[in-house]
C-alpha cells in the first residue's frame, strides 16, 4: 500500500506512518452514564450524541441537558474541554465525530460518546477529517454490533489503523484546508436552509389561510378579496394521446422532470399510443400519488404515463400560481381526503373528482402572475445554492480520497 497521498502540499516528502487511533491520544475514554434523575436545569452542560454531526458540532439550543456541579463531583464525571473530539458510537452514522468548540459552561458527555484528546504531536483537525472519510465509515460499518441499536465499541475504535503524516505541520496544513472547506459547506447549508424557511413562510402567507379570503402578504396595488372557484372552472383535462415525445415524470419533491434528468431508464412498453400529451404550462400529477404531493408545473413539452392526469389552464388562470398552491399542506390534505380507493396503495384522484375541489384564487391574473414569479425566483435561488453545496461536497469527497493514504 502506498505510504504517500496522491495530492500533497509542497515541501512534504516523507512517507506517512500507520498508527492505532488510541495511540494518537492522551485521552481515549467514554463519557458518563447520566440518568434522567441526575439531570438539573443548569450547571454542567451534557453534550449528547445528537450534538455530534459529521465533522460538525450541533448546538441544538432548545434541547440542552445539564447536571449540577454537585452531581458532577458525586459521579466523578469526565470533563470535556474545548478542542476535544467526540465520537458518537451510535448511528446515524455511527462513528461520526466533531471538535468541541468553546462553550460558556463546563461540559461532560454521554456514555455513548468517546472522548478523544489528541497528543501534542497530533492535529485534532487532521484527525477529525480522517474520522469523516468514507474509508473510515466503511470500516466502522464492518464493526457494528448490537440488536436494534447497533453501535461500535470504544475498544473497536481504539484499534483502527490511521495513516498520518509524520510531521505535525503537514497534518495541520491538511486539517486547515478541510476546516476551511467545511466552513464553506456549512455557510451554504445555512443559506439553503434559510431560503427554504423563507419559501415555506411565503407559501403560507401569499395564499389565504383556512377561513380567510385574502392572503396575509400582498403585492402593492392589490386589495380585492379573492374568490372561491372549483378546480374544474380553472382547468380542462388534457386527454390528447401522443405516442412520440420526451418522456416526463412527476416527482413528489421536484415536480415535473424529464426522465433523462432523473437518470432513469424507460422500462415501459414500446407501445406508447395511450400516453398523454403534456404542453409547457400544463400541470401534471400522478393520480395515485396526488395525496403525497406528486404534482407540478411543466416547463416541457412531452408525454406522460396514462396513469397521470394533465391539466390545461383556462382563460385568466396562471397555472404556475395554482401549481404552487397545490403544494400547500392544506391542499395536499384536501387531495388525500378526496382520493378514492380501499387502501393507500390504490388511492387515486382523477379529474372528475378533482374538478369539484374548491380553492381561493385572485380575480386578477396580474396578482396570480406576480406571486408565481416571486415563488419561482425563490426556487431558482434554492436550486443555485443546492448546486453550489453539492459541488463543494463533491470537491471535499474527492480531496479526502486524494489527500489521505
Amino acid at each position: 500500500m502506498s505510504r504517500v497521498p496522491r495530492i500533497r502540499f509542497k515541501g512534504f516528502e516523507e512517507d506517512w506512518e500507520q498508527r492505532k487511533l488510541s495511540s494518537l491520544c492522551d485521552k481515549f475514554t467514554d463519557g458518563d452514564w447520566i440518568e434522567a434523575k441526575d439531570q438539573s436545569n443548569s450547571g454542567v452542560r451534557l453534550i449528547q450524541t445528537g450534538n455530534v454531526g459529521v465533522a460538525e458540532y450541533l448546538d441544538k439550543p432548545n434541547n440542552k441537558k445539564w447536571i449540577s456541579n454537585d452531581t458532577f463531583e458525586a459521579l466523578n464525571c469526565e470533563e470535556v474541554f474545548e478542542g476535544d473530539i467526540l465520537i458518537s458510537r451510535l448511528p446515524e452514522p455511527a462513528g461520526r465525530a466533531c471538535i468541541i468548540p468553546k462553550l460558556a459552561s463546563k461540559m461532560i458527555t454521554a456514555v455513548d460518546c468517546t472522548i478523544v484528546r489528541v497528543s501534542n504531536d497530533t492535529s485534532n483537525k487532521y484527525l477529525l477529517q480522517y474520522l469523516s472519510s468514507q474509508k473510515y465509515f466503511d470500516e466502522v460499518n464492518t464493526c457494528l454490533a448490537g440488536g436494534t441499536r447497533q453501535r461500535i465499541s470504544r475498544s473497536g475504535l481504539a484499534n483502527f489503523d490511521v495513516a498520518i503524516p509524520v510531521k505535525k505541520s503537514e497534518q495541520e496544513a491538511i486539517g486547515a484546508y478541510f476546516s476551511n472547506l467545511d466552513h464553506l459547506i456549512t455557510l451554504h447549508q445555512r443559506k439553503l436552509e434559510k431560503l427554504k424557511i423563507i419559501k415555506k413562510s411565503m407559501l403560507e402567507n401569499l395564499f389565504p389561510k383556512n377561513g380567510e379570503n385574502t392572503p396575509r402578504i400582498r403585492f402593492s396595488g392589490f386589495t380585492e378579496d379573492w374568490e372561491q372557484r372549483k378546480l374544474g372552472e380553472c382547468f380542462t383535462e388534457r386527454i390528447e394521446s401522443m405516442p412520440d415525445g420526451e418522456l416526463i415524470s412527476v416527482t413528489i419533491n421536484d415536480g415535473v422532470k424529464k426522465f433523462s434528468e432523473l437518470g432513469r431508464h424507460d422500462n415501459s412498453n414500446d407501445d406508447k399510443s395511450k400516453y398523454k400529451k403534456v404542453c409547457i404550462g400544463d400541470i401534471a400529477y400522478n393520480s395515485m400519488r396526488m395525496w403525497q404531493g406528486a404534482s407540478g408545473y411543466s416547463y416541457y413539452n412531452g408525454i406522460v404515463s396514462p396513469a397521470y392526469t394533465v391539466l390545461s389552464a383556462n382563460y385568466n388562470v396562471n397555472s404556475k400560481f395554482i401549481a404552487y398552491q397545490f403544494k400547500l399542506p392544506k391542499m395536499i390534505h384536501t387531495f388525500k381526503i378526496n382520493s378514492q380507493g380501499i387502501t393507500s396503495d390504490n388511492w387515486n384522484l382523477k379529474f372528475p373528482v378533482l374538478s369539484y375541489i374548491e380553492i381561493y384564487i385572485s380575480k386578477q391574473i396580474e396578482e396570480q402572475s406576480k406571486i408565481a414569479v416571486f415563488l419561482e425566483s425563490l426556487d431558482h435561488l434554492i436550486t443555485l445554492h443546492q448546486s453550489k453545496l453539492e459541488k463543494l461536497q463533491k470537491i471535499k469527497k474527492s480531496m479526502l480520497e486524494s489527500m489521505f493514504v
